[in-house]
């Protein structure tokens, strides 16, 4: 973080600015509305008394030796100055804004790229609707009421969300203010309610495709439970004061135990708090999301799902493989590498139960989850049920993330490519002719590299 943004109260506040042209009108109409004296200075320099009754001055002027020392008078006296379109005379720079009433969101460029910072704002001015300020000005006038019952951080943040998301919240939004003032009266007053866990899919790894309503329940949790495929930057985005609990699993190291995993969820739940067993990929697709899901509902606990992009799916989009096409696959199967803990040797391993004469169909793709570390033997299930041996295949590890590789083979030679790849992260093996393009592009960008 280069800059730091910091919110100035100007309620009985007195903003200078200084200036008499283009650049100090417009920043003047920034303050129209605000509960602030604003105090211009059109002709000359300000006042040592000028200065003595401003919160912050703005200098807006032509003339840079003028500028300089309306910026040197400001300092001497112990204000905080901002000179347009000069940072390095600046103590502070005036960010674009969006104004919703009680909410004012500021963009901030360190004064560097104002230009891109009024894009953002373009951005967030569509995004956020003009209702939100009347959810602000509910919550001005019942700040003192909510602080007074719920003194606790926890509890009060949990019945601001209750208000300003339920039914008072909407009648905010719709012009009724008064009403909406009564009606979070009325359900504070009314128990807490109880807890509940959101599944939630992460995706594949890169951030921007997480779902919208996936940020949203991120945003809102207490507590997140998480898998070891979870990106970091994902955890990013969480609520900074939510508790996180890392649960992750690898090959023969499991960090907790499935059963604990959700005795821990329904505890939690049971508890009040807002839970978020974030996985990677979809939960639904070899992510044991219907077990817990089946526990949640079995102990009485509300339980939500939120799809994310599979891996499948986010790693052919990421290395452009399709994983069907008219001409070369009407069909994919998504299938696991390894089999259930209960159904492995002493070693640990396994293979899974497949169908493994389907799977060698021909023009069918075949797409192998948590299936490197057995790449060899599942490529010779395949090749013994028929599927041709020279059919390509691809390794991508890591997929949709900065460190993201990708290896073309063909299914024969699938097991010693995964053994020079030597994949440390999460490895997604798809074998099908519709990767056909992709491994040829690749084995050519090789030899241009080469050469």
């Amino acid at each position: 973080m280069k800059v730091f943004p910091q919110s100035w109260p100007l309620e009985g506040r007195t903003v200078m600015i200084v200036g008499d042209g283009v650049l100090a009108a417009r920043k003047a109409a920034l303050f129209e509305g605000a509960p602030a004296t604003l105090r211009r200075v059109t002709a000359g320099r300000p006042s040592a008394e000028d200065l003595a009754a401003a919160a912050f001055v703005i200098v807006a002027v032509e003339d840079a030796a003028e500028a300089e020392a309306c910026a040197a008078l400001a300092k001497a006296a112990g204000r905080p100055v901002n000179v347009v379109d000069r940072p390095d005379l600046s103590d502070f720079h005036v960010p674009a804004i969006v104004d919703r009433g009680e909410i004012v969101i500021s963009i901030a460029s360190g004064g560097v790229a104002p230009t891109l910072a009024r894009d953002v704002r373009a951005a967030i001015e569509a995004a956020v609707p003009a209702s939100i300020a009347a959810l602000g000005e509910l919550a001005r006038r019942i700040r003192d009421t909510v602080r007074a019952r719920w003194p606790e951080v926890g509890p009060r943040r949990a019945a601001w969300e209750r208000i300003l998301r339920g039914r008072a919240g909407a009648r905010a939004q719709a012009g009724d203010l008064d009403g909406a003032v009564e009606t979070a009266l009325v359900d504070l007053a009314a128990p807490a309610p109880a807890g509940l866990v959101h599944i939630v899919g992460a995706g594949p790894g890169d951030p921007e495709l997480l779902t919208l309503k996936a940020l949203r329940v991120l945003q809102d949790a207490d507590l997140i439970v998480y898998d070891r495929l979870v990106d970091p930057r994902i955890l990013g985005m969480a609520r900074r004061d939510a508790d996180r609990l890392y649960v992750g699993k690898a090959r023969a190291n499991h960090a907790v135990p499935q059963e604990e995993i959700g005795a821990l969820l329904i505890e939690a739940a049971r508890a009040g708090k807002r839970v978020v067993r974030l996985k990677g990929g979809d939960p639904f697709v070899f992510g044991r999301g219907g077990e817990e899901l089946d526990a949640l509902r079995a102990a009485g606990v509300d339980a939500f799902v939120v799809p994310g992009i599979t891996a499948a799916l986010g790693c052919a989009a990421a290395v452009g493989a399709p994983l069907t096409h008219r001409d070369h696959a009407q069909a994919v199967t998504f299938v696991t590498g390894h089999a259930r803990e209960d159904a492995r040797g002493a070693d640990g391993d396994a293979e899974p139960d497949l169908d493994w004469r389907a799977l060698a169909s021909p023009n069918h793709t075949v797409v192998i989850y948590m299936g490197a570390a057995r790449a060899d033997a599942l490529a010779a299930r395949l090749i013994a049920a028929g599927r041709a041996p020279g059919t390509p295949a691809l390794i991508v590890e890591n997929g949709t993330r900065p460190d993201q590789t990708v290896t073309g083979t063909t299914l024969a030679e699938l097991g010693a490519a995964v053994s020079r790849a030597r994949p440390t992260g999460p490895a997604l093996l798809i074998v099908g002719e519709v990767v056909g393009a992709t491994v040829q592009a690749l084995i050519a960008q090789a030899w241009r590299q080469a050469a």
